[in-house]
C-alpha cells in the first residue's frame, strides 16, 4: 500500500515511481527540518528562561536559524505543490490521449 499512495489520483491516473520517490525525499527533508526546529525552539526557550545574558544573545542566532528553516520548509512545500500539479497534468494528458476502454477509479 505504501507505493500506492498516489495511485488513483487525477481521474485514475497512475503516478510513476520516480515521482513518488521525489515526493518521499521532499517529505523526509521537511520532517528533518521540522525536527531540527523543535530542538531549536527548545533551546531558545531554555535560554530565555535562564535569563543569562550570553544565552539570550545566543538566541538571536538561533531565531535566525529557525526563520531560515521555516523559509526552507515553505520552499519545499511550494516545490511539492508545483511538482504534484505538474505530475497530475501530465497524467491527465495521458488519460485524454485517446486511450479508450480504461476504467477510471473514483477517489474515496
Amino acid at each position: 500500500m505504501e507505493g500506492d499512495t498516489f495511485s488513483g489520483l487525477g481521474n485514475g491516473a497512475q503516478v510513476d515511481n520516480k515521482i513518488l520517490q521525489t515526493f518521499q525525499k521532499s517529505f523526509v527533508q521537511v520532517q528533518n527540518i521540522l525536527d531540527q526546529n523543535r530542538l531549536l525552539i527548545n533551546e531558545i526557550n531554555q535560554n530565555h528562561e535562564s535569563r543569562i545574558p550570553d544565552n539570550l544573545s545566543r538566541n538571536v542566532g538561533l531565531i535566525r536559524e529557525l526563520n531560515n528553516n521555516i523559509r526552507r520548509v515553505v520552499d519545499l512545500y511550494a516545490d511539492l505543490s508545483s511538482n504534484f500539479t505538474r505530475s497530475m497534468e501530465v497524467s491527465s494528458e495521458g488519460d485524454s490521449s485517446g486511450k479508450s476502454g480504461q476504467k477510471r477509479n473514483r477517489p474515496g
